[in-house]
């Protein structure tokens, strides 16, 4: 019988279908040293954010060789030593598509409440304060212009829901997709003009290696009142630099589902005024987690077979 361990869960149909097809599922978290022992009875790995895949689970699963394959329950796959485990012969899989839409939903919900102070005005209600004029002056996002940084499957999401409801947007990426510009009407532009010429800028690239993408530099040449929107990686944002602005500012408010350290211990930032803030729960939701689970079932059947 293949054995599928699904450490940070998986959705309920999908664990129902491939167990109807004759898989064994355990849905268990395990510390590292005991996730060691565990990968090297299972044929496949299935991981969402929570649990990291490094080269000593890696190492782990090679002295049995049964594991053949690791899900990423989400996009990002820097949880996991990829090139490692596919130099072992293990096969590293995500699912792409299944959360674009959730995530970009939950960034444009954090540039609502960033705009009209929504998250912190109903926290001084809850303690029964009728701070009225202290939230009246909020801004409209309709005409504002976005600067998307990091225009993937989530990134083209978020841009057509912006352009849905009459913001100017721009796009910066490594990479160019052919024919995206005239499909979406959303131009590719370099990082310095998103920097100077976006009000929010909302950040969709993976975790990448040097520093973060956006820093006190970066900050610098934005324009003031900037809004800084990150569910992307907590490392794309450096956070003292942040704080900083947020306190000077320079930046008006920032909403943030994903932090440097998780769960997050950054108190000055996350209980910040103007601080919108979600626990990473981006891809949290029922539609997204049943996507997510159709595709780990496909990988899945795609491998062993159904």
């Amino acid at each position: 019988m293949i054995r599928v361990l699904a450490t940070d869960g998986m959705d309920k149909k999908a664990v129902a279908t491939l167990e109807g097809l004759g898989y064994e599922v355990i849905q268990e978290f395990y510390e590292p040293d005991v996730l060691a022992e565990k990968v090297k009875d299972v044929d496949v790995l299935v991981v969402r954010s929570a649990t990291k895949v490094r080269k000593p689970i890696i190492d782990a699963a090679c002295e049995t060789g049964r594991l053949k394959l690791i899900i990423r329950g989400g996009v990002g796959v820097d949880n996991i030593d990829v090139d490692y485990a596919k130099e072992k012969g293990i096969d590293v899989r995500n699912t792409p598509r299944a959360s674009s839409i959730s995530v970009a939903e939950l960034a444009f919900g954090h540039m609502f409440s960033c705009a009209r102070f929504i998250s912190h005005a109903g926290y001084t209600m809850r303690n029964d304060e009728w701070a009225k004029k202290a939230y009246g002056k909020g801004i409209e996002v309709s005409g504002k212009t976005l600067g998307i940084v990091g225009f993937g499957r989530i990134g083209q999401s978020l841009g057509k829901m912006a352009k849905a409801i009459g913001m100017n947007v721009i796009a910066f990426d490594i990479f160019h997709i052919p024919g995206i510009e005239e499909e979406l009407g959303i131009p590719y532009v370099e990082m310095d003009e998103i920097l100077a010429q976006s009000d929010f800028i909302s950040v969709h690239a993976p975790a990448v290696d040097g520093g973060a993408l956006i820093n006190a530099d970066n900050i610098a040449k934005m324009k003031d009142g900037v809004v800084i929107i990150n569910t992307s990686r907590g490392t794309n944002v450096d956070e003292d630099a942040l704080l900083a602005a947020l306190d000077s500012g320079k930046v008006r408010a920032a909403g943030l589902d994903v932090y440097a350290e998780e769960p997050a211990k950054n108190h000055a930032l996350y209980s910040h005024a103007h601080v919108s803030c979600t626990p990473h729960i981006g891809a949290a939701t029922v539609e997204a987690q049943g996507r997510v689970g159709d595709e780990i079932v496909a990988h899945i059947t795609s491998v062993f077979g159904k």
